[in-house]
Parts: structure tokens; C-alpha cells; sequence
């Protein structure tokens, strides 16, 4: 099993929203790493949910429920979607602020390379970020 962290704006599409509707394609990336790190998701691997813009915080947890494939948003066969399905709410979002504070976590993409929208973790810092959730 592999670890993931996918960033979206709520006001574009909240955890609620995935809540709501139980299940969404994670559409819109249009940079090739995130790309990359899209195609490599594998049904059952675990998904850290992160407000971006506003919030700035993991809020929870979802988990791969189709693997890769062709974007329906578009025609370019270069960008690809993941199906995702909410696991369960962190019970305290943990927010960059403490991200960025906490010496386990200084390595991930979400402080090195913050622009990335899907990225992957080490399931060590998965387990954390939980952890600070729970």
C-alpha cells in the first residue's frame, strides 16, 4: 500500500462535498509530476485530504478506489483522474502551520514543493499527520 496527499481549494471541491457524494474522479491536474504521482496510485492506497487557499489544513482521510484513467474533463490523452472515496474525518485538522513546525515532517512535499497537488508520503508521516489529527 502506497501514501498519498491530494490538495484542493474547498470552494472548488471541499471534504464535505466528498462526503456528500461519497465517491469523486480527482480531476484537474495539469502538472506532469502530479500527473506521475496520479498514475502510480493503486486502488487501496490511503489519501491525506488537504484544504488549500483556505484552511490550509489535512482535514481527512479517503482511499483509491479506481486506478488511472483517461481525464473525462479533457481530450488531452496526457492527463489522467483516480477515483477516490472518503475513510473518515481527522478528528482535529492538522494544519500546515503544525505541519511546518514538526521536525518529522520537514522533508515532505507539502513543505518542500507546496505547489504540487498530489503527492506521495512515507507511511511514517502519514501515521503522524493522522496521529496530530487524532
Amino acid at each position: 500500500m502506497n501514501y498519498w496527499l491530494v490538495k484542493s481549494e474547498p470552494e472548488k471541491y471541499s471534504w464535505e462535498r466528498l462526503n456528500k457524494e461519497g465517491r469523486t474522479f480527482w480531476d484537474g491536474v495539469r502538472n506532469f509530476q502530479a500527473r506521475n504521482n496520479l498514475r502510480e496510485m493503486k486502488e487501496g492506497d490511503l489519501v491525506l485530504f488537504y484544504h488549500s487557499q483556505e484552511g490550509k489544513e489535512v482535514v481527512g482521510i479517503a482511499k483509491v478506489v479506481k486506478e488511472s484513467y483517461q481525464d473525462p474533463t479533457t481530450t488531452d490523452p496526457n492527463w489522467v483522474v483516480v477515483d477516490i472515496a472518503p475513510v473518515e474525518a481527522l478528528k482535529h485538522p492538522v494544519t500546515l502551520e503544525q505541519i511546518k513546525a514538526d521536525e518529522k515532517l520537514q522533508n515532505i512535499h507539502l513543505v518542500r514543493q507546496g505547489r504540487l497537488s498530489v503527492m506521495g508520503l512515507k507511511r511514517e508521516e502519514f501515521d503522524h499527520i493522522v496521529a496530530l489529527g487524532s
